[in-house]
């Protein structure tokens, strides 16, 4: 199928309504019933360079899957070699982001109202077995007739009944706490924080965590530190305090909430409902090899290990969160080191650091290394010595050593980060080869990443009139 100047397929192309790196999105018309829709068209070239290919079969593997009074419902997707079109609804009445830029705070009834669709459709979702994981207003548009429709799903995530996420990401301020651990997390339950963000923003006018100072703001997040307005109702900080619980395992879940007394108050509930709409994958094989089979987290291949930018944020010693939900090991040391050479390199560095103090390695999946005393050492056996080291990526000749120590003695331990300290300083063979070498500086806005992972989903949000993402 061609692409016409402006036309694709059945669809005659209008105005742009929405702009990214990587697409645009034009309203539309269907010629056969004159219906309105915004046509996605995405560069496949760029995208695939970008590494960004699973997100894109994602968004619309879910989209698919979704047929929700509140959800934005896609009708078609068409492909060729070079572009993918996806066929969405229409949603005419822009973002909400918009509406609050103007009206500011909205009435407790509008709040509510919008609050309510957004359970349902979230409640809808997670039934489903998806977690949205990027809730913030950009992403929730309005109807005609105010009724709101959540959107964007590219950074969602597919999960059965107890399935553990492990990738941090989504928008700083709507975050919840327990995704900055860099630890396993419930993606269901983080939905629910962001919700509790987003009917604060509401009937606020303000967020309750903000801070141009990314560390402050997680600081803010993981304490929960926030104050309401002195027109907050005592039913509605009740509510709030119960869903921005830094505590996953204390939160309100969906069920209690919609339970509340405060969102009852003339609740109509929206339920999904099956759809006899097919829908059409023309062509996407032309374009993307396949639309995949629905894989969770763990099954997607990750062809790099570059650390993003919620991790990286999470290793500072300022911003320590593991408290808040895991128990304190008084015995165990970490420090950190950074390492201006290759990945292998460094894997290098490291085992010749053990060997300078006479231990055993062990390489682990996941650049990983663990090293212990060698036989002969029955002190140190005894002494029971476990060290661990982890090496993330950065960039291709940056790297963070994460080493650990749980048990054993201390002087060995110090030993060989010293020794390693030392080896890290010795000049990169790649770095050697090259005569001005690039500086790479890795921050919260500025952090490579590549692979078909989960883990290449933090994405920094153009705005655009509509809210149709186009990354």
């Amino acid at each position: 199928m061609g692409f016409a100047p402006n036309s694709i397929g059945k669809y005659k192309l209008g105005r742009t309504i929405g702009e990214g790196t990587f697409a645009k999105v034009k309203l539309a018309i269907d010629s056969n019933n004159g219906q309105y829709v915004a046509a996605k068209i995405i560069d496949k070239k760029m995208v695939t360079e970008s590494d960004l290919k699973c997100q894109v079969q994602r968004e619309i593997r879910t989209m698919t899957l979704l047929h929700h009074p509140n959800v934005v419902r896609i009708h078609e997707v068409l492909g060729t070699k070079t572009k993918i079109c996806i066929v969405m609804e229409y949603v005419p009445g822009g973002q909400l982001t918009d509406k609050l830029s103007y009206a500011k705070k909205l009435e407790e009834r509008e709040a509510r109202k919008l609050f309510q669709q957004l359970i349902d459709a979230v409640d809808y979702c997670h039934d489903k077995g998806v977690s949205h994981r990027d809730l913030k207003p950009e992403n929730l548009l309005l109807d005609q007739k105010g009724n709101l429709k959540v959107s964007d799903f590219g950074l969602s995530a597919m999960r059965k009944p107890g399935d553990i996420l492990t990738t941090a990401c989504g928008s700083p301020s709507y975050v919840a706490p327990e995704l900055l651990v860099n630890k396993g997390y419930d993606g269901a339950v983080a939905d629910i924080w962001s919700c509790g963000v987003i009917l604060f923003e509401l009937l606020a006018g303000r967020l309750p965590f903000d801070d141009s100072n990314l560390i402050n703001l997680y600081k803010k997040i993981c304490r929960a530190d926030y104050t309401c307005p002195q027109w907050f109702t005592e039913d509605q900080k009740k509510l709030l305090s119960r869903i921005l619980d830094p505590n996953p395992k204390r939160r309100i879940t969906i069920a209690e909430i919609v339970e509340d007394e405060w969102f009852q108050k003339d609740y109509v509930p929206s339920c999904g409902y099956e759809c006899n709409e097919k829908i059409h994958l023309d062509d996407v094989n032309a374009a993307f090899d396949s639309i995949e089979e629905t894989a969770t987290e763990a099954n997607i291949p990750k062809s790099s290990s570059f650390i993003n930018a919620f991790q990286l944020i999470a290793m500072s010693h300022d911003l320590n969160l593991s408290g808040l939900f895991e128990e304190k090991d008084e015995n165990k040391q970490v420090t950190r080191l950074g390492s201006k050479h290759t990945i292998h390199e460094t894997m290098k560095k490291i085992e010749a650091a053990a060997m300078d103090v006479s231990l055993a390695v062990e390489r682990k999946k996941n650049h990983k290394i663990k090293m212990h005393p060698k036989q002969k050492m029955t002190r140190w056996s005894r002494s029971s010595l476990d060290i661990s080291a982890e090496v993330i990526e950065v960039a291709p000749t940056d790297c963070v050593i994460s080493i650990s120590k749980s048990s054993g003695e201390l002087q060995v331990y110090e030993e060989f980060c010293k020794s390693l300290s030392s080896l890290l300083t010795e000049k990169s063979e790649i770095s050697s080869q090259i005569k001005e070498p690039q500086e790479v500086t890795a921050n919260s806005k500025n952090i490579q990443e590549s692979g078909c992972s989960e883990d290449s989903n933090y994405k920094d949000h153009k705005k655009d009139p509509r809210g149709y993402s186009s990354s």
